[in-house]
C-alpha cells in the first residue's frame, strides 16, 4: 500500500468513526429525553460501564451493566435535563482504537446539564448479533463547569482593571496582602496543605470566585518536597503531574527532582494568586449548625492562634507524611540508630556502617542506593518476593495514554472514564504485557 492509499484509508476510517459516534450521540439524546430505560438500554451492550464525574449524580458514581445504566440515566435526567449531545472541534477526533482487547470507535463528546457544561467519552464496537449496529460498552459524564461560575480564563479573564492606573488607591500588591490577610472577612474555603491537591483545588476555587485560604504546616510552600531524601525525584513522568493552568516548563526533565518541584509549588502559589499561611498548624473544629460553617483553630508561626470560620473544610495534607512503624519484637532493645524513611535525608556520614532496610519500595531502594554508594553495607529485606520490570517499556505502559498525544485535558479524560472493574482488567492486561516485553531480562 503506498502512501496515498494509506492516507485514503486512514481518512475513511476516520469519517466512519465520526459518522459512528455522531449517529450514537444523537440516538442517545434522544433516548434520554424519553426517560425510558428500555430505550436507553437499548443503545448499550450488556456488559458495559458508565462512569459518571457530577454531571448526572452529584457525585463519583460507577455503575455495571445495561440494565443498571438504563435505570439509573432515566431517573437522573429528570433533574439533570441533559441536553446538546455533540462532537467538538479541537478535541480528540473520534478514532478506531484497541482498549482491553475491543476494537472500538473511540470519541470525546460535549453536552449541556440544568447545572453546567459537560464533556464525555464513549467506546462503541458492533453488537453481537450481527446486525452492525454500534452499541457503547463505556460512557463517561464529567461536569466540567458551572452555569454562571465559569472559570475566568480565555476569553472570561478578567480586564486587570482594578489593578491598573489606580492613582491614589491600592495597586495588585497591596490587594494581594490585603486578601491574604483575611482581616475583614472569612475564607469560603479552608485547604489544609499546600502541596499537589491543596494548591490544585485552591487554583481553581479562585478562578470560580471562590475565597479560599491553605495552610501548611512547614515553613515554605514546598517544603514537605524539599525536606525528603536527598536524593529523590518523582518516580512517575512528568505530564501526570501537571498543576491546572500552568503545565511544567518544556524544559523540564522527565522525572522531576524533589527540590525543583517544592521550589514550582511556591512559584505555582504567587502566580495563582492562592492565599496561603505558612508556618500554621491546623489544630482542629467544630461545626457550627446555627451558622453553617466551621470555627476553625490555626496555630501560626508566631504561636499565636486564629479563629477563621469557614464554609468548608478540605483535607490535602497528603499520604505519605505520616511514618508508620512497625512494632517488632526486640525492636526496643536495638542499640543502633531506627528512622523511618520520612527522615531519610542522605547516607553522607553513614560510611562504613551496617544499615538494614525493611521493605523494598521506591523509597527503600533509593535509600538503599544511595547508602551503597556512600560505603554503607546495605542490606534489604522483603517479606515477598520482589516485582522487576524495565522503565521503559513496561512501566511506561501505565502512561501510555498521555503517550498518545493530544490535549492533556483529553488524555486525562479518557483516564479518569475507566470505572473500578475497568482500571482492575487493564492492571492485569499490562501486567501480562509487561511479562512479555521483560521476558529476557526476567
Amino acid at each position: 500500500m503506498d502512501d496515498f492509499d494509506q492516507s485514503l484509508q486512514e481518512f475513511q476510517l476516520a469519517a466512519q468513526a465520526r459518522r459512528s459516534a455522531a449517529g450514537w450521540l444523537d440516538a442517545f439524546e434522544a433516548a434520554l429525553a424519553s426517560r425510558d430505560p428500555t430505550r436507553i438500554g437499548a443503545l448499550f451492550h450488556a456488559d458495559s460501564h458508565w462512569r459518571d464525574i457530577l454531571a448526572f449524580t452529584w457525585h463519583l458514581t460507577s455503575v455495571a451493566g445495561r440494565d443498571s445504566i438504563a435505570v439509573r440515566l432515566a431517573a437522573e435526567q429528570a433533574r439533570t435535563a441533559a441536553q446538546g449531545f455533540h462532537l467538538l472541534e479541537g478535541r480528540k477526533p473520534p478514532r478506531q482504537v484497541k482498549r482491553l482487547g475491543v476494537d472500538s470507535i473511540e470519541a470525546i463528546f460535549e453536552f449541556t446539564t440544568a447545572d453546567g457544561r459537560g464533556a464525555g467519552l464513549i467506546r462503541l464496537s458492533p453488537a453481537p448479533d450481527g446486525d452492525g449496529a454500534m452499541k457503547a460498552w463505556l460512557i463517561s459524564t464529567t461536569l466540567e463547569a458551572l452555569h454562571g461560575h465559569e472559570e475566568r480564563i480565555g476569553a472570561n479573564r478578567p480586564t486587570g482593571a482594578a489593578y491598573s492606573r489606580n492613582f491614589g488607591g491600592d495597586n495588585w500588591a497591596d490587594m494581594r496582602r490585603k486578601a491574604a490577610a483575611y482581616a475583614d472577612r472569612e475564607p469560603a474555603v479552608l485547604v489544609i496543605g499546600a502541596a499537589q491537591a491543596g494548591l490544585s483545588i485552591a487554583a481553581r476555587l479562585n478562578q470560580l470566585g471562590v475565597d479560599t485560604l491553605v495552610v501548611e504546616q512547614l515553613p515554605r510552600i514546598g517544603d514537605s518536597w524539599r525536606k525528603r531524601y536527598h536524593s529523590l525525584a518523582l518516580h512517575n513522568s512528568i505530564h501526570l503531574n501537571h498543576l491546572p493552568y500552568m503545565e511544567f516548563p518544556p524544559t523540564w526533565p522527565k522525572y522531576i527532582p524533589k527540590d525543583m518541584l517544592g521550589n514550582w509549588f511556591e512559584f505555582y502559589a504567587d502566580a495563582m494568586g492562592i492565599n496561603c499561611w505558612t508556618g500554621t498548624e491546623f489544630v482542629g473544629g467544630t461545626w457550627d449548625d446555627t451558622a453553617k460553617c466551621w470555627t476553625a483553630r490555626l496555630k501560626c508561626a508566631d504561636g499565636s492562634e486564629r479563629v477563621v470560620r469557614p464554609r468548608h473544610l478540605v483535607f490535602a495534607n497528603g499520604v505519605s507524611s505520616y511514618p508508620m512503624v512497625p512494632d517488632l519484637p526486640g525492636l526496643e532493645d536495638f542499640k543502633g540508630q531506627i528512622l523511618h524513611s520520612e527522615g531519610f535525608d542522605s547516607g553522607a556520614g553513614w560510611e562504613g556502617k551496617n544499615a538494614l532496610i525493611l521493605g523494598t519500595g521506591s523509597s527503600a531502594n533509593d535509600i538503599a542506593l544511595d547508602l551503597h554508594s556512600h560505603g554503607v553495607n546495605t542490606t534489604l529485606v522483603q517479606r515477598g518476593s520482589t516485582t522487576v520490570v524495565s522503565i521503559d517499556p513496561s512501566a511506561r505502559l501505565n502512561e501510555a495514554i498521555w503517550d498518545e498525544g493530544g490535549p492533556l485535558e483529553d488524555c486525562d479524560l479518557i483516564v479518569s472514564s475507566a470505572t473500578p472493574p475497568l482500571i482492575i482488567k487493564a492492571y492485569q492486561s499490562v501486567t501480562k504485557r509487561m511479562l512479555e516485553l521483560d521476558r529476557e531480562m526476567i
